[in-house]
């Protein structure tokens, strides 16, 4: 049986998910938008930062995210901007499916990532992942242009966004550009922390 496609993502207090250029991700500001996770034992275990960190739910989140995760579909910019910052052994230990329009070889990572550059569309990036995933579930991965196209397609199911207590004034919005009169949203729950919200939505077709 096919899984769940979703996304999960840190979002702003006022609605922003990443900055206008790659170029800032990694500056203090927009690093702020991420500090729920960077302290979570599975986190620090999965990159290999050391022995050590928070346990509690926010720590579960992240544990369970990963292991639903049976494979990933990603944008071009945000596999160009991670390609230069993720460790030599990348984060997602699964096939992860490069929607781009690069003619490119697969290339595999140590501890089992295999990226695969796909140039005929998302339809085909998430049949592949599909496949490849078996019966666990296909998350989104990014960029926010990426997940709007799967969102404006009807091929998110299920979605989690981490609302965190900072403000960006700019930057790239979730939600910018989302077709309203056919997507339409269901509240699963919500799960305060002490550092972020977590808010579950599944999504459906108006």
């Amino acid at each position: 049986m096919a899984g769940t496609v979703f996304f999960s993502v840190s979002m702003s207090l006022d609605g922003f998910i990443a900055p206008e250029t790659s170029e800032e991700l990694m500056g203090q500001q927009w690093m702020e938008l991420q500090q729920w996770v960077f302290p979570q034992r599975f986190f620090r275990e999965n990159l290999k930062l050391g022995a050590g960190g928070e346990e509690g739910r926010d720590n579960d989140i992240v544990r369970e995210t990963f292991e639903r995760t049976g494979a990933s579909v990603m944008g071009k910019r945000m596999f160009d901007a991670g390609e230069q910052m993720w460790p030599a052994e990348a984060p997602f230990h699964t096939p992860v499916f490069v929607v781009t329009h690069e003619q490119r070889e697969p290339w595999e990572r140590p501890g089992g990532t295999i990226f695969h550059f796909v140039n005929n569309g998302i339809e085909s990036a998430l049949d592949q992942a599909r496949k490849a995933a078996g019966d666990r579930d296909v998350r989104v991965a990014g960029g926010g242009a990426t997940i709007l196209e799967y969102l404006n397609a009807c091929l998110i199911d299920e979605f989690t966004i981490a609302l965190s207590p900072v403000l960006f004034g700019a930057g790239i919005r979730l939600f910018e550009g989302i077709d309203a009169a056919r997507v339409a949203l269901k509240p699963v729950r919500a799960e305060p922390t002490q550092r972020v919200t977590h808010l579950t939505y599944t999504v459906y077709k108006r």
